[in-house]
C-alpha cells in the first residue's frame, strides 16, 4: 500500500501540544493532591505548583488563541455536521471492521467531525469555567477576601467536576491516538509534524479560510 506525507502540524503547533499536555498533567496531579486524594508533593509544594502551572496554562492559551487567529488554523475547531453520521458510524462499528476512515486530514481539516464538536466543549465550556473558578480558589485565599465566600463551595465543587471531566478527556484522548493507519502514527505525525496518507486520491479539499 502505498503512503504519502503531508505536513500538518507546525513547530509551534507541537510545541503548544505538548506544553499543554504537561501542564493538564501538573494541574491534575497537584489538583487531586490539594484535595488530599495522594501525597506527593506534600499540600503546600503541590498548591504553589498548581497555581504556577494554572497561570502558565493560561499564558500558553492566550498565544495559541492569538496564533490561530493569525494563522487561520481556528477552523479546525469550528462545529460541522458534514460527515457527523458517518464518523459515528465508523467508531462504533466501522473502525472493528476494518473500514477506511470517512474523513481525510488536511491542513485546515484536522479534525473529524466528533473531534470538532469535543474541542469545540472543551474551549468553550470546561476550560473557561476552570479558568474562572480556579481564580475564585486562588484568590479568595488572599487577606483581603476580595471574593464572596459564600459561592466558594459551588466554585470548588464545579472545578472538580471539570477535572474529572478533562481527566475523562485526556483517557479517550490516547485511546483515540490508537486509531490512526498504526497504533502510533498520529503519536509520530504529533512528534515530527508530518501525517500519512493511505491513499491521496481520496484526500478532501482543505477548509479554506475566506
Amino acid at each position: 500500500m502505498k503512503y504519502s506525507k503531508q505536513l500538518l502540524y507546525s513547530k509551534f503547533e507541537r510545541f503548544w501540544h505538548w506544553t499543554q499536555m504537561l501542564l493538564v498533567m501538573m494541574l491534575t496531579l497537584t489538583g487531586f493532591e490539594i484535595h488530599g486524594n495522594f501525597p506527593m508533593f506534600g499540600f503546600e509544594q503541590a498548591v504553589r505548583l498548581h497555581s504556577a502551572a494554572a497561570w502558565s496554562f493560561m499564558g500558553l492559551a492566550v498565544v495559541s488563541i492569538f496564533w490561530m487567529i493569525v494563522t487561520k488554523q481556528y477552523v479546525n475547531f469550528i462545529p460541522t455536521k458534514n460527515k457527523l453520521r458517518e464518523q459515528v458510524l465508523y467508531y462504533t462499528s466501522g473502525i472493528f471492521k476494518g473500514m477506511p476512515h470517512p474523513t481525510h486530514k488536511t491542513m485546515f481539516n484536522k479534525l473529524n467531525p466528533l473531534q470538532r464538536l469535543v474541542y469545540a466543549g472543551l474551549l468553550i465550556l470546561i476550560f473557561p469555567v476552570q479558568i474562572f473558578t480556579g481564580i475564585v480558589y486562588m484568590y479568595y485565599h488572599y487577606p483581603q477576601n476580595p471574593l464572596d465566600a459564600s459561592g466558594l463551595t459551588f466554585a470548588a465543587a464545579t472545578h472538580t467536576l471539570g477535572a474529572f471531566m478533562v481527566v475523562a478527556f485526556v483517557i479517550v484522548h490516547v485511546y483515540m491516538t490508537t486509531t490512526g493507519n498504526s497504533v502510533s502514527s498520529n503519536v509520530k505525525a504529533m512528534i515530527s509534524g508530518y501525517e500519512k496518507e493511505t491513499d491521496p486520491s481520496l484526500t478532501e479539499p482543505s477548509i479554506q479560510p475566506e
